[in-house]
């Protein structure tokens, strides 16, 4: 333990101990992933007793500021849910951005015909909160892929939703089966509810079954499924795993899924859904990959428990999503050029994900990417990757952010990469993962 730490830390009651914890969280003199004090060396250095300083550290287990770490003890959450300094700061100038995960800017619409087509009347108090004309066109969409769609729910991005699924069925303390590796936001937002994430590990084809279903048995009360897109590592199921995790999923039926299908429909791979006959579920689409990251539209179809739980408590807080959203999105969907543009995209990505995974290859680097955005490459040293790419001009991400159990790796952005600029990025990645033997061999 970094002994400095027991000296930034103040107070003589449980909330004054818990605030002085927060506030040096905040401004950065306790760092993520840094161990706080056992709960006797606190007491004793303050003067308190022991269960003072249990109460205030699981206060902030319960905000999601800190976590218990087996024998590491309480350590502070790598993305706590306040306002630091960002955890993944924007590329230096002049850097080529592979690491930010996002789409192409080409291959999104224009909203400038949509925007001319709004009326302008401005909406009150007393609208549904729901657009009636993107509600139907959700639930074509959902029906069109074998998703029941009679409950549908209109919120805020597909980690809002997955915030508010979670939110609407466990408690803090309760354990969420994930993906290893797993979309950051997931794990920070896991960490943030108070919630434990159970690991499964996942091949090309998804979570893998035998694995799914010991967490299960450990008794995991949600499971937080990417059925395609798969983030960092490009997976997607296939109809054969499908089979596998619908048995799994039988034998415990008061077990939620959540489907995260950020994508969708630029994907590059079908939808498949495990929902069928779950008691409580939840399967999400986001626009943010396929019309635009700042449309913060995503539309959920679930359960009637599930969605009534996630409006309500929606109706207590930003009541709805901004209905100028949900007409641009709608007028987007009901436009005949859409699905052409839609496939495009779909086809680029997918084009440009296979130049990246045979650019690799040739230079005797596994790769894997079956759909999305992204190309996860497994590799020794992260770190040492990372900053020799960056010295090269080339900014990604390293696997350390998306992992628990997993091997490293890193996660390559293909959304803007030319096969031109892919075939470079290889050779450079092949110089920098074996450096020594290039030098041997000159």
């Amino acid at each position: 333990m970094n002994v400095s730490v027991q000296y930034q830390i103040r107070g003589h009651s449980g909330n004054q101990i818990a605030a002085s914890i927060e506030n040096a969280v905040r401004s950065g003199r306790l760092h993520a992933g840094e161990r706080l004090p056992t709960v006797r060396a606190l007491a004793a250095r303050l003067r308190v007793s022991p269960t003072t300083v249990a109460a205030a550290y699981n206060a902030l287990r319960g905000r999601g500021l800190v976590h218990g770490s087996g024998r590491r003890g309480t350590v502070v959450n790598r993305r706590p849910p306040l306002l630091t300094r960002a955890v993944f700061p924007p590329p230096a100038p002049g850097m080529r951005n592979l690491a930010d995960g996002g789409p192409d800017p080409a291959m999104l619409p224009s909203l400038k015909p949509y925007l001319a087509r709004l009326d302008g009347t401005p909406g009150k108090y007393g609208d549904a909160e729901n657009r009636a004309a993107l509600v139907k066109l959700a639930a074509r969409q959902f029906k069109r892929d074998a998703i029941a769609a009679e409950s549908i729910a209109v919120v805020s991005g597909a980690l809002d939703a997955v915030e508010r699924v979670l939110q609407a069925h466990l408690r803090p303390g309760d354990v969420v089966a994930v993906e290893d590796p797993s979309y950051t936001g997931v794990l920070d937002l896991v960490a943030a509810l108070a919630l434990v994430a159970e690991p499964v590990a996942i091949d090309d084809s998804g979570p893998l079954a035998a694995d799914l279903n010991r967490a299960l048995k450990l008794g995991a009360k949600a499971f937080v499924l990417t059925p395609r897109a798969q983030n960092p590592s490009g997976a997607a199921l296939d109809r054969k795993r499908a089979i596998e995790l619908r048995h799994v999923l039988a034998g415990f039926p008061e077990v939620v899924l959540i489907e995260d299908d950020h994508a969708g429909p630029v994907a590059g791979a079908p939808a498949i859904t495990l929902s069928a006959g779950r008691e409580h579920w939840a399967t999400v689409r986001s626009v943010s990959k396929s019309l635009g990251p700042d449309l913060r539209v995503s539309v959920m179809a679930g359960d009637a428990l599930t969605v009534a739980r996630v409006q309500g408590r929606q109706s207590l807080g930003p009541r709805w999503v901004s209905h100028i959203l949900q007409d641009l999105v709608a007028m987007m969907w009901a436009d005949a050029k859409t699905p052409a543009r839609l496939q495009t995209a779909a086809d680029t990505y997918a084009y440009r994900r296979r130049a990246l995974i045979e650019a690799l290859a040739y230079h005797g680097i596994e790769a894997h990417g079956r759909s999305g955005l992204n190309v996860w490459v497994p590799v020794a040293e992260e770190a040492a990757v990372v900053n020799a790419m960056a010295a090269k001009g080339w900014a990604i991400r390293a696997g350390e952010c998306y992992r628990i159990k997993s091997a490293p790796g890193i996660r390559v952005t293909i959304s803007t990469l030319t096969p031109e600029d892919a075939r470079r990025f290889a050779a450079e990645l092949a110089d920098s993962i074996r450096p020594r033997s290039h030098a041997q061999s000159a």
